[in-house]
């Protein structure tokens, strides 16, 4: 059995149970040793066998879960954050549906939101913004046309950008052409989560500026949108005392 898990933002105690379950029964760990924080390694058994794809290409990856399962042995395929983002599960786990290797997928806690718990924020204040719009910059890998910065920027709603920390420039360019101006706030988080967190609220004008000052070079996400500022916003109707919901009359009902 082969489990795609998900190690989580960074901290080694944000990974979930059911995942730390995995990490310490598996016989073959394969984690992704560009961000994952080697310290999970710490929850496997003493005999485990662990691979570093930082270093393996596709294929190998695949010859190492054949042959954990040619001797019937349990693979953790470890992954960042929450595998569904920029984690390349879906290559793999087509080359195992065509092979009939049984696998399944246990969820983790994403950067993007511990960004947020880093600066104590809401991604979905009402009256402000109530979407979050998850992307990156195209850089040596493409992003289809149709998914330019541009276009998710006349939306206006809050904007989380991955793998984009060496093109903050040419960001903050795009942001600006799509319809953001230079003055809304913006935020740059560095290894969420990780001991080494540290984060800088700007704007979107400053994002490069801010990230130079700092040093920051890789391994951040950047939060763009009016929700960074925290103002502005209305009651949540979910607490209004003259909101009725299905579990509470509120005064609208009198």
């Amino acid at each position: 059995m082969i489990h795609f898990v998900g190690a989580g933002s960074g901290a080694p105690d944000l990974i979930t149970i059911r995942g730390k379950k995995f990490l310490e029964e598996a016989d073959v760990i394969i984690y992704a040793g560009s961000l994952v924080n080697p310290q999970l390694l710490d929850y496997a058994k003493e005999d485990c066998q662990i691979y570093n794809s930082a270093k393996m290409t596709l294929e190998e990856v695949l010859d190492v879960m054949r042959e954990a399962e040619k001797a019937e042995k349990m693979t953790v395929r470890l992954h960042t954050g929450d595998p569904c983002l920029y984690g390349a599960i879906r290559e793999q786990m087509d080359v195992l549906d065509k092979e009939g290797v049984s696998y399944d997928y246990c969820p983790g806690v994403s950067s993007f939101c511990g960004a947020a718990s880093a600066l104590n924020l809401e991604y979905t204040l009402p009256e402000v913004s109530q979407s979050v719009i998850i992307t990156r910059m195209a850089g040596r890998t493409p992003v289809p046309e149709k998914e330019s910065i541009e276009s998710f920027a006349a939306h206006q709603a809050t904007m989380v950008v991955f793998l984009s920390t060496g093109l903050l420039e040419e960001l903050s360019k795009r942001l600006i052409e799509g319809g953001y101006s230079k003055d809304t706030p913006a935020a740059i988080v560095y290894k969420a989560t990780w001991e080494d967190e540290k984060s800088f609220v700007c704007t979107v004008g400053t994002l490069a500026q801010t990230a130079k000052e700092n040093q920051i070079t890789k391994t951040a996400l950047m939060i763009i949108g009016e929700t960074v500022a925290h103002s502005n916003y209305e009651r949540s109707k979910l607490y209004d005392p003259g909101f009725t919901t299905e579990f509470r009359k509120g005064t609208d009902a009198e």
